[in-house]
């Protein structure tokens, strides 16, 4: 629940418009609170994580510094707030970033057998929504105004802090709906996180490479049809969806099978680690989320000119490839029309 909340104005500097900062918190009935409650946290439904990281010392990590110094002691909660409000403002340097209200939240977390883990929620809100306002008046009739406020359907930028794993940097939800054009203003330059190395993140990194190994490295290799490259992709998915432990060699060998095709993976996999300064773990649980948000990404299709999309979903064997006096084909193999 919602033990104290502020809010303050932040424009953006770079349009030479003005931070505005509240001089205290405010104060809510139970109906506001369970509403801003509701509309601060309904957006967070995934299990992407994240951290806190600095270049040097986690403490130069302004928002990490000011969300320690609350949760070590809550009186600190609006001289914190404010300057999480200031670093936001001096970060900004895109004019198409707008400006909006920013809430610092604290919530009080509830009790559990694990114990009681409090949060602090930051949240921005850009857009605005025309609404009417219906007002009767002394002749016993409605007139009707326009009227701009906060659209309480979807929240723009929102980041949750747990009060945990503090030495590695917390651990943080984020969401970012209205990027501006600008993908780094909300996760680098304000927060500046990343993701956490857990086995969502493990999923979701290791099938990502995989799909880019087979879509372009693949092909500059080794000559591979497009119907052997849809193979590839279809077997990978279904092993994530079929196996609970993910066992790289388990997986080279079952999915790849060709030991100069695997060499080349490996090999891949090693120059994407050593690019993006990051390690890929070979064994970790399966996170089936990660699989369900992968698998759109796994589409096997190939294009025929402009006259024909295959989806190959099934068995390599059922599609064959030719090529006669009409030109190329594929012959496909099927039990039944449905």
């Amino acid at each position: 629940m919602i033990s104290k909340i502020i809010v303050h104005k932040v424009g953006n500097k770079i349009n030479q418009e003005n931070l505005f900062l509240s001089s205290e918190e405010l104060h809510l009935d139970e109906e506001m609170q369970e509403l801003l409650e509701n509309f601060f946290l309904k957006s967070f439904k995934g299990e992407e994580q994240f951290q806190f990281y600095s270049d040097s010392y986690l403490t130069s990590n302004p928002v990490y510094s000011s969300v320690s110094e609350i949760f070590e002691d809550k009186n600190k909660f609006l001289w914190e707030s404010e300057n999480i409000a200031k670093h936001l403002y001096e970060i900004t340097e895109n004019p198409r970033v707008q400006g909006g209200e920013l809430f610092i939240v604290y919530f009080e977390g509830e009790e559990t057998e694990g114990g009681k883990i409090d949060s602090i929620g930051i949240f921005k809100t850009e857009n605005k929504e025309t609404f009417l306002k219906i007002n009767a008046n002394d002749d016993d009739a409605y007139n009707l105004e326009k009227d701009f406020g906060i659209g309480l359907s979807k929240l723009d930028k929102g980041a949750v802090i747990y009060n945990n794993n503090k030495e590695t940097g917390y651990i943080l939800s984020i969401i970012d709906n209205n990027k501006n054009g600008d993908v780094y203003y909300w996760f680098e330059d304000f927060l500046k996180v990343k993701q956490r190395e857990d086995d969502y993140f493990h999923t979701q990194e290791t099938l990502a490479v995989y799909k880019d190994y087979i879509t372009k490295q693949l092909p500059q290799e080794f000559e591979i049809s497009k119907a052997d490259q849809a193979d590839f992709l279809n077997k990978s998915i279904n092993f994530f969806k079929d196996k609970e432990q993910f066992d790289f060699e388990e997986f080279t060998q079952e999915v790849i099978g060709d030991e100069n095709v695997i060499e080349s993976f490996v090999n891949y996999k090693t120059d994407y680690e050593q690019e993006t300064q990051m390690s890929i773990a070979e064994e970790f649980p399966i996170n089936t989320t990660a699989v369900k948000k992968q698998q759109r990404y796994f589409k096997s299709v190939i294009k025929l000119d402009k006259n024909f999309h295959i989806y190959v979903h099934g068995d390599r064997k059922m599609i064959e490839t030719g090529q006669n006096e009409k030109g190329k084909f594929y012959r496909l193999y099927f039990e039944e029309e449905k």
